[in-house]
């Protein structure tokens, strides 16, 4: 199969970051945690009108989890509340990954948002990252008076593996009847664990989270109940039979990456669902180009168009 042509600016930007990723392997897993380590909340957050606080919370079954509050200091409260899972695979990162985008959100619409440090796998397999996730989002909606979150406003938001997770929460919230959410903002999410479709095969081996990298994670996740009907949906969303009754979506996703395929077909079941659901596929766009080089003219345009989303969800 020919793969797309990458978009001409991001490939030139990839080549001069010397970015040189490798495959994603079990013994590879803790060196790449040590060097994706986003910079200090305290960078980030210097000189806008966001303040940072954490917290440790109970998480899945009792256990000390830590969340970060970034709440604007400029804003009306209650303002709209963004419930952040990070990226990593499942296997790296911490709360911090990717925060950029949402200390942009809490400055320009006002409000909280709240990141959850979630544990990861292989360590804690599922369910442990997802309950987590959902134990620290019941705690988001219960104090939302005293976070200074409209409870009405409360959006899930994730990139990569923290979109496959956010899916997988409003999966949950559907199904526990709580808490209710606005929306849900999946980005590059990944979501099926049979990692199976054409995209996936067409980016084995090539790319900066190839076909195998993908295995890796859900095999970290999953362990020997991977490819088997112990997994449910809210671990790999794209198990999902019913769609129906979640809130609206926004789902993006590159044409040149594994998750191209999955994405779509799930932004269509959605749609099939009566879902309502806004899907773009960026041309020549590889996994994670807009928080690897935010400043190229794609990144730029996903930003916009994610905050034009957010705009019509928060103001609706």
């Amino acid at each position: 199969m020919t793969a797309p042509a990458y978009d001409s600016e991001l490939l030139t930007l990839l080549i001069a970051s010397g970015d040189a990723r490798e495959t994603f392997t079990p013994d590879t897993i803790q060196q790449r945690r040590a060097e994706w380590l986003p910079a200090p909340i305290e960078d980030i957050i210097a000189g806008r009108p966001v303040t940072h606080e954490e917290r440790a919370i109970p998480g899945y079954e009792g256990a000390d989890i830590t969340i970060s509050i970034l709440r604007s200091t400029s804003g009306m409260m209650p303002g709209p509340g963004f419930f952040h899972v990070h990226s990593g695979g499942m296997m790296i990162g911490n709360r911090f990954t990717g925060i950029d985008q949402l200390v942009d959100w809490v400055e320009q619409f006002g409000g909280t948002c709240v990141s959850v440090e979630y544990r990861l796998a292989p360590e804690h397999q599922d369910p442990v990252p997802i309950e987590d996730s959902y134990a620290a989002l019941v705690y988001t909606a219960q104090h939302a008076a005293e976070l200074g979150i409209d409870p009405r406003r409360l959006i899930v938001a994730g990139m990569s593996a923290g979109g496959g997770l956010a899916a997988g929460l409003a999966l949950l919230a559907r199904d526990r009847q709580g808490p209710p959410l606005a929306g849900q903002m999946l980005m590059c999410p990944m979501l099926d664990e049979r990692n199976d479709t054409p995209s996936s095969r067409q980016f084995s081996g090539i790319g900066l989270w190839d076909r195998e990298s993908n295995d890796t994670g859900w095999d970290a996740l999953l362990g020997d109940r991977r490819h088997t009907e112990a997994v449910t949906p809210y671990a790999s969303p794209a198990l999902a039979t019913d769609l129906a009754g979640l809130p609206p979506a926004f789902i993006d996703v590159g044409t040149m990456e594994v998750f191209r395929d999955e994405d779509i077909e799930y932004a269509r079941r959605l749609a099939d669902a009566n879902g309502d659901v806004e899907l773009h596929v960026w041309p020549g766009a590889f996994h994670g180009f807009d928080l690897a080089f935010p400043q190229a003219t794609l990144s730029r345009r996903a930003q916009v168009a994610r905050r034009e989303w957010l705009a019509r969800i928060l103001g609706a």
